[in-house]
């Protein structure tokens, strides 16, 4: 089978737009009287202790200054240019650029846009470093080309060859060639001490891929068995490792190139060669400390100074940038990204309804400053802070899911959790609408954990089972299940004589989850079963799940559009994140090899999900992936309590070329596919 993509020019304009109609200095009772969360800081205290914006901030010209509609580069690098510090455009780009459409139009050098994060240092996401082999469309319905202009896919599945665009350079001017891509793959990736072993996307039949290099712009991964789902990993977040590890820079942190490794690792008093090399940027499974101004990047912004430790960040153009619009214009139009760090969520909203951010895109993750709880508060100051609404399509299908612990080490109360009429009965004493008015602002659906009805693997049966609030028909269910006896204060009795009590982990940051979850205490007790909320932090959460020490978790539903198919862990025991039966996860990654071997109707989803990653034709993976939920049907393996929608993002009218609706989610990654380097501003 062959699949080539030459043509390589990528479109942001939308098949389908959708349009979001939704004080500047705001007073607490303008705050409080909308609606949003209750904002403490003290505004008087200054616009210019919060401001995020330097005064001689500008839109429209590199610096300050006007650019001409025809110039092919931002003024300040002609500068440098003309100065001999930089080569001419022409050497700077590759022979074949990605030419980037535009959303709206072509536009114009100049400006900056300010973003914040929670914690330091603020080293950036999707906005700069989405710069796989390959990226997903705007739409996230296609694998489009991005750093490969092209790939062919041979031996049913087995091969693929990928070309790189010739001349590409990376920030520092460097070659990016396939060397690059060679000393990522065997001497990271396959380095056990860097990776205790390579990402499950380059693995099939247990053995990672064969490298080979053709020339200095082709390579070819060579897998054992077919690997139908390869592309669609690169595409999604977690793969940027290939793209990341410029040899050059990172071959001086390596044993096998720098033979004198012990000295440096002596004068940077490090005692490992690995820790040094992660230090110094290199990826050890995720992407690190690449945000350091030494580290040569292959993105549209690259890291020229952080301030105010690491609270401030700056992202300058990166001049060696591979991408232009159709007019021949080398991208991106904005001069650079500020990322500032704001730990205070009242502080954040404060600057956002002040306008002082270009853009915040939609997002299911902290910070997230697009809830319900804040949109009557930003759109009664709209007007007053020049920003619009962008609508976002947010891909979790669930605001949490419950899910038991099937492997529990007590048997006793591993019987319970596995007992289907248990768990169907519990969730009929779910009541989801209450939930719904009194946590989500009346934002929701009822829903289990199901893709969500815009996904391809939308399953009707899946999404709306169970979730009926009928108390009497949860008793029955209880009953059925063999749980009729009570204690005095009404509790139900486990067959052991103990009261059928366990406790559910929930972590402190997600504080919608654990308001949800004392509603639900509420309605569990009235049908007899006594739930215990354990509000731990994420890492003691990890480490309790590790253990397989919880009784049952809660987390958001991830997988409710196409990601569904490449992380399917609420669907079957797929990976670690499968909460609800991770020793028959671990048996599943593991080959058999460790954790406990499932029941048969596991076993089948496990079966079909390797026809899956065998299968190269996208219309038969459907069908194998929609016969895995059938089965989840069948099995109703967790409980769902409420669909997220209503997610949105605030951006300046000034800022341009930003879709009216985007996908919120962060495999997809939000907002990387929309190609925020064609974004820009005017004054």
């Amino acid at each position: 089978m062959r699949a080539d993509r030459s043509d390589d020019a990528v479109d942001q304009t939308p098949q389908h737009e959708h349009d979001f109609s939704i004080l500047r200095h705001p007073s607490r009772r303008h705050l409080l009287r909308a609606g949003g969360v209750a904002v403490t800081a003290a505004i008087t205290a200054g616009c210019d202790m919060l401001s995020t914006k330097p005064q001689a901030k500008r839109g429209g010209g590199a610096d300050g200054e006007g650019a001409s509609a025809s110039a092919k580069e931002a003024p300040a690098l002609t500068k440098r240019v003309k100065a001999g510090q930089l080569p001419p455009l022409k050497q700077r780009l590759p022979t074949d650029p990605l030419v980037v459409s535009p959303q709206e139009r072509i536009g114009t050098y100049g400006g900056q846009w300010d973003l914040f994060g929670d914690s330091p240092p603020a080293a950036g996401g999707a906005e700069v470093y989405y710069e796989w082999l390959v990226r997903w469309s705007a739409d996230w319905k296609k694998v489009i080309p991005n750093v490969v202009r092209s790939w062919e896919i041979g031996g049913e599945g087995r091969e693929y060859t990928f070309h790189l665009r010739r001349g590409m350079k990376w920030s520092d001017g460097k070659p990016f060639t396939t060397e690059d891509i060679a000393f990522a793959y065997d001497d990271v990736v396959l380095n056990k001490e860097l990776f205790s072993a390579p990402p499950s996307f380059f693995v099939t039949a247990d053995k990672p891929a064969r490298l080979e290099v053709l020339d200095e712009h082709t390579f070819r991964f060579v897998f054992t068995e077919p690997n139908g789902l390869f592309l669609e990993q690169l595409a999604s977040n977690g793969a940027h490792v290939l793209t990341i590890c410029p040899r050059h820079y990172f071959s001086q942190f390596h044993p096998k190139y720098n033979k004198n490794i012990g000295e440096l690792l002596k004068k940077e008093k490090t005692d490992h060669w690995y820790q040094l090399f992660a230090e110094k940027g290199g990826s050890q499974g995720w992407i690190g400390n690449i945000w350091q101004p030494q580290v040569p990047l292959l993105t549209a912004w690259h890291t020229t100074s952080v301030t105010q430790q690491g609270t401030r960040m700056i992202l300058e153009r990166n001049p060696y940038y591979w991408k232009t619009d159709p007019d021949g214009r080398q991208l991106p139009y904005l001069d650079r990204i500020v990322r500032h760090v704001i730990s205070d969520q009242e502080a954040a909203l404060l600057r956002a309804m002040d306008g002082e951010f270009e853009f915040l895109c939609p997002t299911f993750y902290n910070p997230n400053l697009g809830t319900p709880k804040n949109k009557p508060v930003l759109a009664s100051n709209r007007d007053r802070g020049g920003y619009e609404f962008v609508e976002g399509l947010d891909a979790t299908m669930n605001k949490t899911v419950i899910a038991f612990n099937l492997n529990h080490p007590d048997r006793k109360l591993r019987e319970v959790f596995l007992n289907r009429d248990f768990r169907i009965g519990l969730s009929h004493a779910i009541n989801r609408k209450e939930i719904i008015a009194a946590v989500y602002q009346r934002q929701g659906e009822p829903w289990q954990a199901a893709p969500r009805k815009e996904s391809e693997f939308y399953l009707e049966q899946l999404a709306t089972q169970y979730t009926t609030y009928d108390p009497k028909l949860a008793e029955q269910h209880l009953d059925h299940a063999g749980y009729t006896r009570r204690d005095p204060e009404g509790f139900r009795l486990r067959p052991d004589g103990k009261r059928l009590t366990f406790n559910v982990d929930v972590i402190t940051e997600e504080p919608t989850q654990i308001d949800a979850l004392q509603l639900v205490r509420g309605y569990w007790e009235h049908v007899g079963v006594k739930m215990n909320l354990y509000s731990i932090d994420r890492s003691l959460y990890y480490t309790r799940k590790a253990a397989n020490k919880h009784d049952a978790s809660v987390w958001t539903g991830d997988g409710g559009l196409r990601d569904g198919i490449v992380d399917p862990r609420w669907y079957f025991p797929a990976n670690s994140e499968s909460n609800f039966a991770l020793l028959w996860a671990t048996w599943y990654t593991s080959r058999g090899k460790s954790g406990e071997k499932p029941p048969a109707a596991a076993l089948r989803q496990m079966s079909l999900y390797d026809q899956i990653g065998e299968t190269v034709d996208e219309s038969r993976r459907r069908e194998l992936f929609m016969e895995i939920l059938r089965i989840a049907a069948e099995e109703f393996w967790v409980l769902g309590t409420v669909l997220p929608i209503g997610t949105f993002g605030i951006k300046r009218k000034n800022f341009h070329n930003v879709p009216k609706s985007m996908i919120a989610s962060w495999r997809y990654p939000t907002p990387g596919p929309t190609a925020p380097e064609q974004y820009f501003v005017t004054s």
